[in-house]
């Protein structure tokens, strides 16, 4: 099982990081540790100071595939959820400048927030899906699919031409605008719509 993240999908999110505009999606990995355990506490790392929430819509394959095409992506998934993609923000400016890779500020332990599922069949478009967190009771991001520079199924026919989609594996569809820095005891909640997906606490 594999977290198949997907990094600059959304305009102002981009912008409010002065990034660049990307013309493919940018991809990454998360392994199987960087999953927050159910109803365990978020501990901000020791070696950084800076980490950021970045909520995201999570899509959990639900077959074997390779090479899959636009049209048939739907076929690959059943479910739709919500999550965070903690992110060492100060230690991936340094791993940046550096043109390393960003996994230690993207995968460390617990960096993968994954909440309840929901049925795809709940939602009249999943190309609609508005989605928020909030963060010791207001609203902190707020975000909507059809904002997405690419969408759920063309993220799913892009990364299944390198990787082969195993049944579970998840993908992290990218943040809207609108991350911060959490601290100790903030609590942090997660909606699609308005149905509450994940609650945690910061320690």
């Amino acid at each position: 099982m594999k977290l198949i993240c997907i990094g600059r999908n959304y305009t102002k999110h981009i912008e409010e990081l002065e990034n660049e505009k990307p013309t493919d999606p940018v991809v990454f990995l998360k392994p199987d540790t960087a999953i927050l355990l159910k109803k365990q506490p978020f501990f901000i790392p020791d070696f950084s100071n800076d980490v950021h929430h970045e909520v995201e819509i999570l899509v959990k394959i639900n077959k074997v595939g390779k090479y899959i095409d636009k049209k048939f992506a739907h076929k690959y998934y059943d479910e739709i959820g919500l999550g965070i993609d903690f992110t060492a923000r100060d230690l991936q400016g340094e791993l940046k400048e550096k043109g390393l890779p960003w996994e230690k500020a993207k995968a460390f332990d617990g960096a993968a927030v994954i909440g309840k599922w929901v049925s795809k069949n709940e939602f009249n478009n999943v190309n609609d899906i508005n989605f928020s967190l909030h963060k010791n009771g207001e609203i902190v991001q707020e975000g909507n699919t059809n904002l997405m520079l690419w969408k759920i199924d063309e993220l799913v026919e892009y990364v299944s031409k390198y990787f082969t989609l195993k049944i579970g594996d998840i993908i992290f569809t990218g943040t809207p605008a609108g991350v911060g820095k959490v601290v100790a005891n903030d609590k942090l909640k997660g909606c699609i719509e308005q149905e509450e997906l994940f609650s945690i606490t910061v320690k």
